[in-house]
């Protein structure tokens, strides 16, 4: 009896509480009428002639993901907060799109995920899990943002293809001063009492004018200090990277360095429109140094140039060439040369869907490092990761995006 009373007025609460919510509901959709869902699925098949295996290299096929670009899904939206200045946000996560896997080390928003304020005036402030100015505004004159993966440095040594996003980071973007525009970011490693242990910074200023687009700037990412929990295991992989900036050594051609306590990475290049042609040239230095917990000694040097011409042969058919050259030095006396060479072409069947055939081939010659020890240079094409085994490789897919 007593508890009658009480149940009744708390089922009036709730009904209220979610009248209330009904009625909420217009002016809330309305006020949240600027967040947009995007994405892009990317699917299709890929042959290797040479992979690492236990017996050799063997060829290879496989349907797969993320050929021509990664596959992701996203929400991003501004509010307009007066006076010219926005609240913004953007949250993305990446997947295979063949087997429904999340993307990104297993990162529910591991592609991006930042809020931030944004002025006309002023610029734009980012906070969260982000790309590093370098990225921003270099790559845009490259040809990764025509062809992807497969044209990009080999190893994605100096992350030309993006595959590095950082933590804990601030980010300042400058309003654009007719086509002239700088970033700056810094990231902690949020180490208590070592500041200094997995922190990383960029700054990087771009120029687009007509049919001219230049770029270039500077990144930095410290090690980490949590390896020297690792160095009993006898595995130079379970000694890694624990810095706010994500893993640089995702292929054959520079997972030697893995155990680096300093990564240091500048980037140039342009690019030059003349009618339905378009004609880019980088360059790239990016230096991996060791100290007492590392596997090697002294430093890892690599300098790469990358050159592409794209020529639409319609609006609809876009056609593509590169020619990438990354030279390796380090001490132990090892070295090595890589040279690629890609072809790729595109064929938009609508304004969001287009399928593509692309490829590339990458001669190794020299020696590198693994596990601490000089071994024969291996080629991987690309920013694609796939270990030949062989101082050869072709690399060949084909493929449909859809983007929404």
């Amino acid at each position: 009896m007593t508890q009658r009373p009480h149940t009744y007025t708390g089922q009036r609460a709730l009904a209220l509480a979610a009248t209330l919510t009904l009625l909420a509901l217009p002016a809330s959709v309305s006020a949240q009428n600027n967040v947009a869902l995007y994405g892009t699925i990317d699917s299709g098949f890929v042959h290797a002639n040479h992979t690492a295996t236990g017996n050799g290299p063997q060829s290879r096929s496989m349907i797969t993901s993320n050929i021509l670009s990664g596959s992701r899904w996203g929400l991003r939206g501004t509010e307009p907060l007066g006076q010219g200045l926005s609240a913004l946000f953007q949250i993305e996560s990446g997947f295979n799109a063949v087997d429904g896997k999340q993307g990104n080390g297993g990162r529910v928003f591991g592609r991006k995920a930042i809020v931030g304020l944004k002025s006309a005036e002023w610029g734009e402030v980012t906070i969260g899990r982000q790309y590093d100015p370098v990225v921003n505004l270099v790559q845009g004159v490259t040809a990764d943002g025509y062809f992807g993966g497969f044209f990009a440095t080999p190893g994605d040594v100096d992350n030309y293809d993006n595959g590095a996003r950082i933590d804990n980071s601030i980010r300042y973007a400058t309003p654009n001063f007719g086509g002239l525009q700088f970033e700056g970011m810094y990231a902690t490693g949020n180490v208590a009492g070592k500041e200094g242990a997995g922190r990383a910074y960029g700054f990087a200023g771009a120029y687009s004018n007509g049919p001219i687009a230049l770029g270039a700037g500077f990144f930095f990412a410290d090690g980490g200090s949590n390896r020297v929990n690792d160095i009993t295991s006898a595995d130079f992989g379970d000694r890694g990277w624990t810095s706010s900036a994500g893993s640089l050594f995702n292929s054959p051609i520079n997972s030697g360095f893995r155990t680096a306590s300093k990564v240091r990475i500048a980037r140039l290049g342009g690019k030059y429109a003349v009618g339905p042609a378009i004609l880019g040239l980088s360059f790239s230095h990016a230096q991996y140094a060791s100290d007492g917990l590392s596997d090697f000694t002294g430093t890892g040097k690599f300098d790469t140039v990358n050159a592409f011409a794209t020529y639409a042969l319609t609006p609809a058919i876009n056609t593509g060439i590169g020619y990438s050259y990354t030279r390796m030095r380090g001490d132990r006396n090892i070295g090595a040369h890589y040279n690629q060479f890609n072809a790729g072409v595109t064929y938009a069947l609508s304004k969001r869907t287009s399928t593509y055939v692309i490829g590339g081939y990458q001669q190794a010659v020299g020696k590198t490092l693994s596990h601490g020890q000089a071994v024969e240079a291996s080629a991987s094409v690309g920013s694609y990761g796939l270990d030949a085994g062989a101082r050869t490789q072709l690399l060949v897919g084909m493929g449909l995006k859809h983007s929404f």
